[in-house]
């Protein structure tokens, strides 16, 4: 009698026994380490070895600056209908439709309105994720819509920026909204009501030229890129190799580009204290004249009638 016997049927395995790992970790491009994901979340997207910023999206932003992470979300029906039929290596739309799932938002900026350390404000904070945070006819009619509620309600507004600019898509129409935003700005200035900027990795192309400059007050996160070309297009332009760390947050703030730049954990201190700062130098300044009134057939920039803006 035998003490074994072989069945003839086929081994079958078991569960798999492999413990996944693809997609936990990541390597900084700073230090060259390799980081576990949780981490790196656990941190605000900052690099726990050599403190590299990494993207950070426009939701984590908010939360991070509101109180309690608490925000009304402003103009969240806009979107944009694809006004020039546009089609490149694929239909505009179908890119529209493609961010719109991955980001969970219909397009690349969220304008909403809260209190940071007890003082009303409105933030606009762009998703790069968004087709690369560019800006067009929706970005530029929210990022409006809140200078102007900023103005009307006497509110401090803080934009966050992280773009590569214009949206090609639309043409001539996203370029129209630097000009658009930028008159907006002027009113707001004219009001007395502080508006701080904000440059995030990236910043370029017409946001840069635009409203991202225009700041009371412009800063910027660390290793920030802040442009309007690129270094390539640049350096094949003036035949001329450029200097180390070109249009870094750093190298700007050298060259008289940038007022600071502000670690990401120490942003919301460093904004509560330069609004105390600002809203109490309003207070006191005198109140500037008001700008003349349109002709009756000219539609003026800031109108609150979307149907009238490019």
């Amino acid at each position: 009698m035998s003490w074994f016997r072989r069945e003839d049927k086929p081994l079958t395995s078991v569960a798999d026994k492999h413990v996944r790992t693809e997609g936990l970790w990541l390597k900084c491009e700073g230090c060259r380490n390799v980081i576990w994901k949780k981490d790196l979340a656990e941190n605000d997207q900052i690099c726990p070895r050599c403190q590299r910023h990494f993207r950070l999206d426009a939701r984590a932003r908010l939360a991070m600056l509101f109180d309690g992470g608490v925000y009304q979300e402003q103009d969240e029906e806009l979107a944009s209908n694809d006004p020039l039929q546009f089609v490149d290596l694929k239909p505009y739309a179908e890119r529209l439709q493609k961010a719109r799932q991955s980001t969970g938002l219909r397009d690349a900026v969220i304008t909403a309105r809260g209190s940071l350390d007890g003082r009303p404000v409105i933030i606009c904070a762009m998703e790069y994720g968004f087709i690369g945070g560019s800006m067009g006819a929706v970005v530029g009619e929210k990022i409006t819509r809140a200078v102007e509620a900023a103005a009307a309600a006497r509110v401090p507004l803080i934009v966050i920026s992280a773009s590569g600019g214009a949206r090609m898509m639309e043409g001539a129409v996203s370029l129209m909204q630097m000009g658009k935003i930028a008159a907006a700005l002027a009113q707001l200035d004219d009001a007395g009501v502080p508006f701080i900027s904000v440059l995030t990795d990236p910043t370029t192309g017409g946001v840069t030229a635009s409203f991202a400059m225009l700041g009371d007050l412009n800063i910027a996160e660390p290793g920030a890129l802040i442009g309007f070309a690129g270094p390539r297009v640049i350096e094949q332009t003036i035949r001329q190799k450029l200097p180390a760390n070109f249009q870094r947050s750093e190298f700007l703030l050298e060259h008289g580009m940038l007022d600071a730049i502000v670690p990401r954990q120490e942003l919301r201190a460093y904004l509560s204290r330069a609004l105390a700062f600002m809203q109490c130098e309003a207070a006191t300044a005198p109140a500037a004249p008001a700008r003349a009134a349109a002709a009756p057939h000219e539609v003026p920039l800031g109108s609150s009638d979307p149907r009238q803006r490019l």
